[in-house]
């Protein structure tokens, strides 16, 4: 064999391992598919699922002992709200409304067999829970509630103009593992009223400050707001607030 010959074909097969190797995911490519460690990979993810939108609010959020990433995106008429699983970079909620809706319609209500038949092709193979007629935003609205396997489902179409004008679904999760020893949201709750006996709790939330998993509760009792951040496992109190409600004024 000539030596130009077996060169060139040396050339050829280094051209081909070297194209091999960068069609080849990387380790960092790997790993960012399965696990979010920071808000721009959600941000790529949320566009990547509704392109062409703007991602104008991000937040991170606990449930069940899970990391979560929260996404709102804005897109024409439509805000979309993107929920990811910090652990694996699975979307877990998914959701979008129409901002621009027919107030005026004077066509007929649809009956409510109509919507059904409506929603079920929408989300084919799901179960109808729940329907009912409401009015809200100045038209009438059938909200319907659905289900199939493990995720829960939440449509809402004009009653007149049969527009689809939201639209849900969101997948059961399943607690971290190693968060069995979580006192849990009432008994957080009882901790915190023994603190300020007769309030009322407003608000419980679950979050991670600094590593230490917390309940944090907001109650109230006359005059009072008070801000309590519990242990979430060994139920101790962290931190007490106490500071006159500002939502009993009337500003002028």
């Amino acid at each position: 064999m000539k030596k130009s010959k077996l060169f060139g074909m040396i050339l050829m097969m280094f051209c081909f391992v070297f194209l091999g190797t960068l069609a080849m995911p990387h380790k960092g490519d790997i790993a960012y598919a399965k696990k979010i460690t920071k808000d721009s990979q959600a941000v790529k993810l949320a566009k990547k699922k509704v392109p062409g939108a703007a991602v104008f609010e991000i937040d991170r959020d606990y449930e069940k002992g899970n990391l979560l990433y929260e996404l709102k995106l804005i897109k024409g008429t439509k805000e979309y709200d993107l929920t990811y699983l910090a652990s694996n970079g699975k979307l877990v909620q998914y959701g979008w409304e129409e901002n621009k809706i027919n107030q005026t319609s004077q066509k007929k209500v649809m009956s409510q067999s109509k919507c059904k038949s409506l929603a079920r092709k929408k989300v084919r193979g799901a179960a109808i829970t729940s329907i009912r007629l409401k009015y809200d935003d100045g038209i009438e609205q059938y909200k319907v509630k659905m289900k199939k396997g493990s995720t829960r489902y939440e449509l809402e179409y004009h009653a007149r103009t049969r527009q689809l004008i939201s639209y849900e679904w969101k997948k059961a999760i399943t607690p971290k593992k190693g968060n069995s020893n979580y006192i849990g949201v009432e008994r957080a709750k009882k901790i915190a009223l023994a603190k300020v006996p007769g309030a009322t709790v407003r608000k419980v939330e679950f979050d991670k400050d600094d590593g230490v998993p917390v309940y944090e509760v907001e109650l109230i009792k006359d005059v009072y707001e008070y801000d309590i951040e519990i242990h979430a496992v060994t139920g101790a109190v962290l931190d007490f607030d106490q500071e006159i409600r500002e939502d009993i004024y009337d500003y002028e």
